[in-house]
């Protein structure tokens, strides 16, 4: 008993003495953070800067960090709950039994580009401006869709449904893009049936133009991604997107003489459209009023013109700002305030970027002469 007595009373002390050495060693720890707190000059900036460059330092190595542990699978589980289905009929039925069925009965895909309903796809997927499809979210939620705004030059469009509260999209930058890049994108090929389908591959090339025929008519679509991802009819208006879930492009075409050949227009061009509807619910498109093309499409339309800079003018619309200040037909503008142009889409975006009422001021080559010229753009 009394060895027990001895035993259980070492046990004590030692617990005892642990227990003091613990609080010694808080109570030190405790007296060197205020001692540093206190020695902190706070009326010193360059010391509250350099702690700020710290702690932004860190918080960026965390998130690299953070980006570095996901995994494509996990990131294209992300993306997908962005992704929409987009049909012109209510019901679209059993439709992989259905010849062609992304065409007569209009499939199609969609990206939720902001948390309140807005919508972007091609053209010919939703329908033009006023017009209205139906909208199937990854929930499996139907909405109708009312298409706020179209472009057919471009085949973009934006669409809006009632809802609030909605997972969309990351928008990456499609001018950073290289070849060789891999990418990933998604959509409901043939139809509903396969819808989110996921297909791989890398940027094949850059800068693209196609001639598109359709009911004997002859149309361009230049500054295009071409990528070997399989994109199927029903991937139209799917995203394009790289490695960090990023959207850098969305789904167009595809060549059908050929395989592993399809087209994605660059995000770029639709971002100044979708910040507009984001931030103020609308977009004031401002117009100027001419089709011209870069350089990449004038062997198409005549061997003997060479263009080595500019984008060159082959249509002046009647009555467009573009006529009313003195552009003409064959006329090759060179810049617009200052920025170099080199493609189409160059200016298109830089016009979305504008509104109704503002001056630009064009670098014209005329006659082998430059001129400079200012042309206040009206409401389209």
């Amino acid at each position: 008993m009394e060895k027990y007595i001895k035993r259980k009373n070492k046990a004590l002390i030692k617990k005892y003495i642990l227990g003091v050495t613990i609080s010694i060693l808080i109570v030190i720890i405790i007296s060197l953070v205020y001692v540093l707190y206190t020695n902190i000059d706070i009326s010193n900036s360059s010391n509250l800067s350099g702690m700020k460059v710290e702690v932004e330092r860190l918080s960026q190595t965390i998130q690299e960090v953070q980006e570095k542990d996901k995994t494509i699978e996990s990131v294209i589980e992300e993306v997908n709950e962005s992704i929409v289905g987009i049909s012109k009929l209510k019901s679209a039925g059993n439709t992989i039994f259905l010849e062609d069925g992304s065409t007569k009965i209009g499939l199609g895909t969609g990206m939720i580009v902001s948390d309140n309903g807005y919508i972007l796809t091609n053209e010919h997927v939703s329908g033009a401006k006023y017009s209205s499809c139906y909208i199937t979210l990854a929930s499996g939620k139907n909405y109708q869709g009312n298409v706020v705004w179209s472009d057919s030059d471009i085949d973009l469009a934006i669409v809006k449904i009632n809802a609030n509260n909605l997972k969309h999209v990351a928008l990456g930058n499609s001018d950073n893009i290289k070849v060789g890049q891999s990418v990933y994108a998604i959509g409901n090929p043939i139809g509903f049936e396969f819808q989110r389908t996921v297909t791989s591959g890398i940027i094949s090339a850059l800068n693209r133009t196609i001639i598109l025929e359709e009911e004997e008519k002859s149309s361009y679509m230049g500054n295009l991604i071409q990528t070997d991802a399989t994109i199927n009819p029903g991937n139209s208006g799917g995203p394009l997107i790289n490695a960090k879930g990023e959207v850098i492009g969305i789904n167009s075409v595809k060549i059908t003489t050929a395989e592993g050949i399809g087209f994605a227009i660059p995000i770029n061009t639709a971002k100044p459209i979708i910040q507009s509807f984001i931030t103020n619910g609308k977009f004031d498109e401002a117009y100027l009023g001419i089709f011209a093309y870069d350089k990449n499409v004038i062997p198409y339309l005549d061997n003997n013109l060479k263009l080595d800079d500019g984008i060159y003018i082959a249509q002046i619309n009647a009555n467009s700002p573009a006529a009313r200040y003195g552009l003409k037909e064959k006329d090759i503008l060179l810049e617009v305030d200052g920025i170099t142009l080199n493609k189409m889409c160059d200016l298109r975006t830089y016009i979305y970027s504008k509104s109704p009422g503002d001056i630009i001021t064009f670098e014209v080559l005329r006659n082998n002469r430059n001129i400079s010229m200012q042309v206040m753009l009206t409401k389209k």
